[in-house]
């Protein structure tokens, strides 16, 4: 069986913590190798959408040797011809920490140079000050939460469309689920989020949803192809007028990701959840 793209990334291996900028630690995975497997190209991709990631941990020295703190919102195009790996983003992220900067925006222009180079496509940087982060405060989603809903469920690792079901009914609703757990593809640690499903079409049954949701508990992949997953599963099922997936996870070493995946182009406000 040939290696997981992402078994040469820093994924699963012990790492040295590097604190003077270095932008060699960043590892890019190539997204083509899932496209393949669903039988897609960048150019005809069934979605489209982008990769959310939100920083906590941002740090660098002025000129004067005084830190500053921030946080930071990155946004890499869903077409884009690699993933930015997580482990290696961060390792990146922490050269930074004994690097000299005049300004956010000169840190801001280092990380999208630097990051859009890896995804070659274009990344987008916002730079946030604790003051302003506080003041958006946190979000709770809005719609039909599925998580109370009496279920019986028994499979965790095998999701497929055929769980899914709808009626005839014509509707127009958001739904959202705590619920959601895959697995690392690499090193196997768990990845909990929130997925936020919106549409207009064939009503969908929500236990049927829930039931699907839960049975990423134990599958194995990365939060982009987990979400792209769930989209092209729920489109098979419903040949909406309108679909859009986001999930929304919970953070590791200091980095949240939320991918989104739409049949047309939405638009995003990306607030922190409970969790995040």
């Amino acid at each position: 069986m040939p290696n997981h793209p992402a078994q040469d990334s820093p994924l699963g291996k012990t790492s040295a913590y590097i604190s003077q900028y270095d932008p060699s630690l960043l590892f890019g995975i190539a997204r083509s190798v899932k496209w393949q497997e669903l039988d897609f190209t960048a150019e005809n991709l069934p979605y489209v959408g982008v990769d959310i990631w939100n920083c906590y941990e941002l740090s660098w020295l002025l000129p004067s040797g005084k830190p500053v703190v921030a946080m930071a919102q990155f946004t890499v195009p869903a077409d884009s011809a690699q993933i930015i790996e997580s482990k290696s983003f961060k390792l990146y992220l922490n050269s930074l920490n004994q690097s000299v900067f005049a300004s956010f925006a000169d840190v801001e222009a280092v990380l999208v140079e630097d990051l859009s180079k890896v995804a070659q496509a274009p990344v987008q940087v916002k730079i946030k000050a604790l003051r302003d982060a506080v003041a958006e405060g946190v979000y709770e989603p809005q719609g039909i939460c599925i998580d109370d809903l009496d279920v019986n469920l028994s499979i965790y690792e095998h999701p497929h469309s055929e769980m899914l079901a709808c009626s005839t009914n014509q509707v127009e609703e958001q739904l959202y689920s705590h619920l959601l757990k895959s697995n690392c593809p690499v090193t196997g640690q768990p990845d909990w989020g929130t997925v936020i499903i919106n549409y207009r079409g064939p009503a969908l049954d929500h236990v049927s949803l829930l039931t699907y949701l839960v049975s990423f508990r134990q599958h194995q992949d990365f939060h982009e192809q987990c979400v792209e997953r769930i989209y092209l599963d729920l489109y098979q099922c419903l040949q909406p007028e309108f679909l859009s997936v986001s999930a929304h996870y919970v953070r590791r070493g200091g980095l949240d990701i939320n991918p989104v995946r739409s049949s047309e182009p939405v638009h995003i406000e990306n607030r922190r959840l409970v969790r995040q």
